[in-house]
């Protein structure tokens, strides 16, 4: 069973950066590919960012592109997400996912972007 444990979250201030963490257990990391999402509270899941297998070929939502930067480490059963140039409505708990299995996904770390 897929385990995903998310960290790296916090406060930042507009223009600022984060890096999250995702680490992964209970399944063949380097077989799958990774998904980035967050929400917003009473809102749906929006993607962010998807990776794949094996590190290379990535995918972002427009509004974060050439700002996050998505990373795989398959030797450390790790996801990286590299926020940078925060902005307010970047603010939301983020997880990722195994593929893009929403029952996956784990606690979640939130990003709050605020002065």
């Amino acid at each position: 069973e897929a385990h995903l444990v998310e960290s790296g979250g916090g406060l930042a201030q507009p223009g600022g950066s984060l890096t999250l963490s995702c680490v992964a257990s209970g399944f063949t990391f380097n077989q799958y590919g990774m998904t980035w999402v967050r929400q917003i509270p009473g809102k749906a899941l929006e993607f962010v960012a998807d990776i794949h297998a094996d590190g290379g070929q990535a995918r972002y939502k427009e509004s974060v592109k050439g700002r996050f930067t998505i990373s795989k480490d398959n030797a450390k059963n790790t996801l990286y997400l590299q926020l940078t140039n925060l902005k307010p409505e970047d603010t939301a708990m983020y997880y990722c996912l195994k593929g893009f299995d929403v029952s996956t996904k784990g606690q979640g770390t939130q990003v709050t972007v605020s002065s």
